[in-house]
């Protein structure tokens, strides 16, 4: 943790071959700030976050990043149902990678950055 900051990053290595389903425990309230995500080839892979009780609560599904070139999403792209991006502390957080979007193409060495503010 740096100041009121949190930072979490998740790597998956290699070509995907089916979703990635990433969940961990809020420690504190906090409010994310952005997503960043990118693949290191052209895929049609995307994106969601949410919580466990509403997995796309904060972000509904979104392409990520090509070639490595990341995508960076932020408040003014939240879900009409967590504008904020508020999540409480012991919330489940989930993210839902969809390896190949609609039957695309699959993303392969996948990185996520989380950037939250702690309150």
């Amino acid at each position: 943790m740096q100041g009121t900051k949190i930072s979490k990053s998740f790597h998956v290595t290699g070509t995907l071959a089916a979703n990635v389903n990433i969940r961990f425990t809020a420690e504190a309230n906090m409010t994310l700030q952005q997503i960043s995500a990118v693949a290191s080839n052209d895929s049609d892979a995307t994106l969601a976050a949410g919580i466990s009780s509403d997995t796309d609560s904060i972000l509904v599904a979104a392409v990520i990043g090509d070639s490595n070139t990341p995508v960076t999403k932020t408040q003014t792209n939240w879900a009409t149902t967590n504008t904020t991006g508020a999540i409480a502390k012991g919330d489940i957080v989930v993210l839902t990678l969809d390896y190949d979007g609609a039957s695309g193409t699959a993303a392969a060495d996948v990185t996520i950055d989380l950037t939250f503010t702690e309150g």
